[in-house]
Order: structure tokens, then C-alpha cells, then sequence
């Protein structure tokens, strides 16, 4: 099993147990024990296409698979994001912040006004709600992470201009 792939049963867990617990809580609190208005969605991975023009929002080559979007009370995204060496995406923010979890290779992320910071495979990125940053891999290397935020007024991102090479090489 490759590293991106442990990574992605770990999150899997993680997060059905968190969705679990949460609707038993829910559950048992409201007092509903009745399960047929309850469906579950499997999602296969067939029908997910890949996204690969993304020349709008990132420089140099991504791949951006979705796993899962906004759905009835949810109001989580997600999707795993591949960076080829020297790629990355342009300035913007999230009305709700970002999470990142690193799963391969080495990458970097900045907010605006703030250092460069290295990311590597195991790291866990947050960024605040509505702060300008950009994130891709290092010049040397690709990087690979999954991407998590929520929607608020339909919108889970708000694309900015592109990061320039000076601003992608400076320290």
C-alpha cells in the first residue's frame, strides 16, 4: 500500500468515526431511531473525474481528484491535490479556513506577509478563515495533500491573482 494510500484510509476512519459518533449523538438526542429516512452514499472513485485544467487558479501541473463535496447538512469539501515539481496555486482564501493534510513529497505554503514554510508527508496544515495564502510543491519535488473546507454561501474558495516566481522562490 503506497504512503498516499495509508493516508487516505487513515482520514477515512478518522473522519467515519467523527461522522458516526456525531450522528448517534444526534440521534439520541433528537430521539430518532428510525433509519429508513437515513440512506448512505457511497461515492466511487470512477465517478470522480480527475480535474486537470487548472490553469485558471494554479501554476505549473496539478491534479486535483474530488472526494467528496457539500452534501444535505454537510457543508465539508474535499478533494486530493498532486503538485508536479515547481506547481502551485494562486493567492486566495476560504471563508472558513483550510485544512491540509500532507500525504507525499514535500511542498510549501505561505500567507501572505508571512515566511514560506516547508510541509512535508504527515504534516497537518491549518489556515484561518479568510486569509490570503497560496500552497504547492517545492521546486525540487512534487507534493501531494488533501484539502478540507466548508462552504459558506455556496462558495468554499475565493481565487486570487497567481504567485509570482520572485514570491514562489523567495525565502
Amino acid at each position: 500500500m503506497s504512503m498516499t494510500h495509508r493516508y487516505l484510509a487513515v482520514f477515512a476512519l478518522a473522519l467515519a468515526s467523527v461522522t458516526t459518533a456525531g450522528t448517534a449523538v444526534a440521534a439520541s438526542q433528537s430521539g430518532a431511531t428510525d433509519s429508513a429516512d437515513k440512506k448512505l452514499k457511497i461515492t466511487h472513485e470512477a465517478d470522480r473525474p480527475t480535474r486537470t485544467d487548472l490553469s485558471k487558479y494554479f501554476t505549473g501541473q496539478a491534479l486535483v481528484n474530488p472526494l467528496f463535496s457539500a452534501e444535505d447538512d454537510s457543508k465539508a469539501t474535499s478533494a486530493v491535490v498532486t503538485f508536479e515539481p515547481g506547481a502551485r496555486t494562486n493567492w486566495h482564501t476560504h471563508p472558513i479556513g483550510q485544512q491540509l493534510v500532507v500525504t507525499d513529497g514535500v511542498g510549501w505554503v505561505q500567507i501572505e506577509g508571512q515566511p514560506k514554510r516547508t510541509i512535508r508527508a504527515g504534516d497537518v496544515v491549518w489556515i484561518p478563515a479568510d486569509v490570503k495564502h497560496w500552497h504547492g510543491a517545492s521546486a525540487d519535488h512534487s507534493m501531494t495533500h488533501i484539502a478540507i473546507q466548508e462552504r459558506r454561501d455556496g462558495s468554499n474558495v475565493h481565487w486570487l491573482g497567481p504567485v509570482s516566481d520572485a514570491e514562489y522562490q523567495a525565502d
